[in-house]
């Protein structure tokens, strides 16, 4: 006989009701599990992105309300290699692997170019292939502009024209040294502690890298090229176009000039390598307008862009300013640049002397060291085989004469140096065996030119620009004649 227990119907609805309760936790118990572990993974997943920062650049306004601009973003991509680079870049403000070989520049397109002066017989066409010649400039002719964006290339122009391997050193001795003497906000200081003058020498250090083909994406130079541009928008953005620090006064011209000269060229260099740099061709073209509105009755330039008389020291960075606005294509005008540099022409012919010198103003006879800049005008405005620039050529030939190179005339030998290489022919050899070892040996260690006397007291970032543009001539120009330098 077996006994067997028998629940109860209460019993049995009790342990029924336990499993169902059981069985509802387990559900419940397994979402929650499956909730957390996809929490779990999203937190992982959103700690391994690594999100880019924005980099701001604001502008103050000048009214005494400020008003908060648009957030404007500059990115830069370096290229690691020497191959073109393509049409539509990603752009980010960071440094790489430095290199000795600046990036090459494609063929540049501007598509609204006006078509005054434009028939390489004048201002436009022609400008850095040593057709025409004049000042540095970086537009129009591409070929040109690769071969000294290449190393290779740009030793070689350095033989044929008379300099060599020494010349490229010192040149790149010398931007490391602008590099490492930027000040935090991307300008570089006339005088520490002071304003004074702060555009014009970022505008000569810009100038100086763009003159070795260093561009925002510049593997070694481009984040220190970036901030000076960046510097001098600002410096426009707060001024409505007007580019200078305090205390300049009525020189604020040169600075202007200097600054506009600087920016009009990184316009064109960036405008070629799809580099959009906010706000860069809005004060560009204010201050072009400035620079071309700015200019005398008499066809000159003067302190505070006056409206009568002329100063051929003041008027020469103007036309240089001007040479590198036009190749911008910003200003449509029609006939606008025709316009200035007829009044310019005029004001040549009645204050050049008749041994071919040019003076400060109208006295030929008083600082005819300022001939080169007379010439290198001449030669910029399609008067390169004019009886005027022969008669200037012969003066500067005959002027170093039994001389020795002085740095305390190195604002002169800036002007005759480029003026001199347009020429080429012999004169260009004798002046190239004027200056060229004499200004290498002069050169610091850290790569700078020491301050000298003479004009404006030139401190050592001036100093060390007006050396580099000497020495970037080889490059950056060609001998109308076309033959070779021994």
């Amino acid at each position: 006989m077996s006994l067997h227990a028998r629940l109860s119907s209460e019993a049995i609805s009790v342990l029924h009701a336990q499993r169902r309760n059981s069985t509802i936790c387990s559900i419940i118990a397994s979402i929650l599990f499956l909730v957390l572990l996809g929490l779990l993974l999203a937190l992982i997943l959103h700690q391994s992105v690594v999100e880019e920062k924005t980099v701001i650049v604001t502008y103050n306004a000048v009214s005494e309300a400020e008003v908060e601009l648009e957030k404007k973003k500059f990115t830069r991509q370096v290229q690691p290699k020497p191959n073109s680079p393509p049409s539509s870049m990603a752009r980010v403000i960071a440094s790489a692997t430095p290199s000795s070989t600046a990036i090459p520049v494609p063929d540049l397109v501007i598509t609204n170019q006006p078509s005054d002066f434009g028939n390489g017989e004048d201002f436009g066409e022609g400008w850095g292939d040593g057709s025409w010649g004049g000042g540095g400039g970086f537009g129009g002719i591409p070929s040109a502009m690769r071969d000294r964006c290449s190393l290779d290339q740009r030793l070689k122009r350095l033989e044929e024209n008379g300099g060599n391997k020494k010349c490229e050193d010192a040149v790149v001795k010398a931007l490391q040294w602008l590099k490492a003497n930027q000040e935090e906000d991307g300008s570089w200081s006339h005088k520490a502690g002071t304003d004074q003058y702060r555009a014009a020498m970022t505008g000569f250090a810009v100038l100086a890298f763009l003159g070795h083909c260093e561009s925002p994406n510049s593997p070694e130079f481009g984040e220190a090229v970036s901030a000076g541009i960046i510097f001098l928008i600002d410096v426009g953005m707060k001024n409505d176009g007007k580019l200078t620090t305090a205390g300049a006064g009525g020189h604020w011209v040169y600075e202007h000039a200097i600054a506009t000269y600087a920016l009009a060229e990184a316009y064109t260099f960036c405008l070629g390598l799809d580099i959009n740099i906010p706000n860069l061709d809005k004060v560009t073209k204010k201050a072009g307008d400035i620079v071309m509105e700015g200019q005398s009755e008499s066809g000159s330039w003067v302190y505070s862009y006056g409206k009568s008389g002329g100063d051929n020291s003041v008027g020469y960075w103007q036309l240089q300013a001007i040479k590198a606005y036009h190749l911008t294509g910003l200003r449509q005008e029609e006939g606008a640049f025709n316009k200035v540099f007829s009044k310019a022409k005029e004001w040549f012919e009645k204050v050049q002397g008749s041994n071919g010198t040019f003076g400060y103003r109208a006295d030929p006879a008083k600082n005819p060291g300022l001939t080169g800049g007379g010439v290198l005008c001449l030669q910029m405005m399609g008067l390169r085989d004019s009886k005027a620039v022969k008669a200037g050529i012969d003066y500067v030939t005959t002027s170093i004469k039994d001389q020795e190179f002085k740095l305390a005339q190195l604002y002169y030998h800036y002007y005759n140096a480029q003026a001199m290489i347009n020429h080429g022919g012999s004169e260009w050899k004798k002046y190239n065996k004027f200056f060229r070892d004499d200004l290498l040996d002069l050169q610091n260690k850290d790569g700078s030119w020491p301050a000298s006397g003479g004009h404006g007291s030139i401190n050592p970032v001036m100093a060390t620009c007006l050396s580099t543009f000497m020495l970037e001539v080889y490059y950056r120009f060609l001998p109308a004649t076309g033959a070779n330098m021994e």
